[in-house]
């Protein structure tokens, strides 16, 4: 039996939203991991604050697990992939601010994981809010 691919004209799936929730979740409880358990060695090297990275990467700990269950439910309440879309959007503010107005002096490795880390998250956002609108034409 042929297995047919979705028309064009289908509705998409909310699959996209579940996966783009579900990479945020893995690679930001990955990063809270690392800036919290090697804070030290990594404040040395990107010339950032360690309580930053302890705090930030504890921070990111309880929200990784709570994109991934809303990442793990059938059709993700939109309020909650809002409540995402949100947290990452300010995250990245947060970083830039930190960099623009001068709060830290990191060395060019602690710029490129500044602006690195924003720019993922940013892309994370911008994933979710284009997966939000597609299961949205589902409904």
């Amino acid at each position: 039996m042929f297995m047919s691919s979705p028309s064009p004209l289908s509705p998409p799936s909310p699959l996209f939203l579940r996966r783009a929730l579900l990479a945020d979740a893995i690679v930001s409880g990955a990063t809270g991991l690392l800036m919290f358990a090697a804070a030290a060695p990594l404040a040395g090297l990107a010339g950032l604050p360690e309580a930053l990275l302890r705090w930030s990467g504890a921070s990111l700990l309880p929200f990784a697990a709570i994109v991934a269950w809303v990442g793990t439910r059938e059709r993700p309440a939109r309020a909650a992939v809002l409540a995402v879309v949100v947290a990452n959007a300010l995250w990245v503010i947060d970083s830039v601010l930190l960099l623009a107005l001068g709060w830290v002096e990191p060395t060019a490795l602690g710029y490129a994981f500044v602006l690195a880390q924003a720019l993922v998250v940013a892309l994370f956002a911008e994933a979710q809010a284009i997966g939000l609108r597609r299961a949205r034409a589902i409904a």
